[in-house]
């Protein structure tokens, strides 16, 4: 992998780390969790425990608006019923999170985060040519 792609990564890792603490913090008590999945702050990786699983997955944005970028993911792991309100106001404090917190992460590039139809994307200045 690119080192420059490989820096992205990991700093979009670290922004949905953040973002995950404060999804936690504000919905976590409010479902339990999947039977086989650890307590918030039990593993070393906020994708592995907890009720939230956020990231994002590089598309090429063939038929897109926004072309390419990366499309935000949340999963809730429970298996009880979240209700659609919930779920898009979860939806909106992550995107609402994203956008304050990208030009901490990105001070150096042009990026933006928005609906790309169904989905939120962040996209705008993913070069390789620098970190």
């Amino acid at each position: 992998m690119n080192p420059v792609s490989e820096e992205i990564e990991r700093k979009l890792k670290a922004l949905f780390d953040q973002i995950d603490d404060y999804l936690e913090r504000k919905y976590g008590h409010l479902y339990p969790l999947h039977p086989s999945r650890p307590r918030y702050g039990k593993t070393a990786n906020r994708e592995h425990d907890g009720l939230f699983n956020i990231g994002a997955a590089f598309t090429a944005g063939y038929g897109s608006e926004k072309g390419r970028g990366y499309v935000i993911d949340v999963d809730l792991v429970t298996l009880s019923h979240v209700p659609e309100k919930v779920q898009v106001q979860i939806e909106a404090d992550v995107f609402k999170e994203v956008r304050r917190l990208l030009p901490e992460y990105f001070p150096e590039r042009e990026l933006h985060v928005d609906r790309d139809g169904r989905i939120y994307k962040i996209y705008g200045d993913l070069s390789l040519g620098t970190v």
